[in-house]
């Protein structure tokens, strides 16, 4: 058995890139001193996210997978597994995507899919939820209101994943905004999503967030770890700072799907407009 430290990030990001590279640099090194080895920080941390959802709103610097600025992060990265959000050019579109690094390079690429309000105007849409191989297992990566679809986590979990890193730049409500940030509407929809999904497949779910204010976006903080059970373990509540975690994970999700296995008693049959390839327990 061997365990596995986590750490999802909440944390500001903006427009200054050297600022964000210095901010994620602090936070990877205070996450290697605390032992981590996963760690998952927000969408759009390089370069920050879009300042309104209006569908005007001026994008954030736009980088290459294979580029300098991936690069760099893989550096910092070294041999902790870091997820990172950043606005993706390929061709002649921009993605809001997410990345996967260590030191030795690009493990995974996350594009994403589900767009809220005129995002849309902004990205192009990713096409697919998959898990990928790391070396700290099988993962799959989500952003901000992926976590609303069920079908995407179920997605992952059918593709072998038993982390899901879900990286958000999720704000409180845009109209009757509640004073207080851990009562807003939208900051308690966040949190159910977070446990639901992972109650749902029963596995590890790691969940960062911007903190703070940016343009019209007042962001809902909450980072955390939810274990298979849909329990919150570590929890930065809506203050900065990195909601820590420890797991056997192989040993808590197979506890979890040791009596009902919601995977294995999925029925596709009778639900065959969500599609789905069957489950076969380990």
């Amino acid at each position: 058995m061997s365990t596995l430290r986590m750490a999802a990030v909440s944390a500001p990001f903006g427009r200054d890139l050297e600022e964000d590279f210095a901010r994620i640099g602090a936070l990877i090194e205070q996450a290697r001193g605390d032992g981590v080895g996963l760690l998952v920080l927000p969408e759009a941390c390089l370069g920050g996210y879009l300042t309104d959802l209006d569908g005007a709103a001026e994008l954030p610097p736009a980088f290459r997978v294979g580029g300098p600025e991936i690069a760099r992060l893989a550096g910092l990265a070294g041999d902790m597994v870091v997820c990172a959000g950043f606005c993706e050019t390929a061709g002649a579109k921009t993605y809001n995507s997410a990345v996967c690094v260590t030191g030795d390079g690009v493990l995974g690429v996350h594009r994403k899919v589900h767009q809220p309000l005129r995002e849309d105007a902004s990205y192009a849409a990713g096409d697919r939820f998959t898990a990928f191989d790391t070396p700290v297992g099988r993962i799959g990566m989500q952003i901000c209101f992926d976590k609303a679809f069920p079908e995407a986590a179920r997605a992952q979990a059918l593709d072998g994943a038993k982390i899901v890193c879900s990286l958000s730049a999720w704000p409180t409500s845009a109209t009757n905004r509640h004073p207080d940030p851990a009562q807003d509407r939208w900051t308690r929809r966040m949190d159910l999503f977070d446990r639901a999904r992972a109650l749902d497949n029963q596995l590890v779910w790691v969940a960062s967030n911007q903190f703070g204010a940016f343009g019209a976006m007042r962001f809902a903080a909450s980072a955390k770890v939810v274990d298979p059970g849909g329990e919150i373990v570590a929890w930065t509540e809506q203050r900065e700072g990195l909601a820590v975690a420890e797991f056997d994970v192989d040993a808590v999700v197979d506890a979890a799907r040791g009596g009902m296995d919601f995977l294995r008693d999925r029925r596709p049959d009778t639900y065959p407009a969500t599609g789905g390839t069957p489950y076969v327990a380990a």
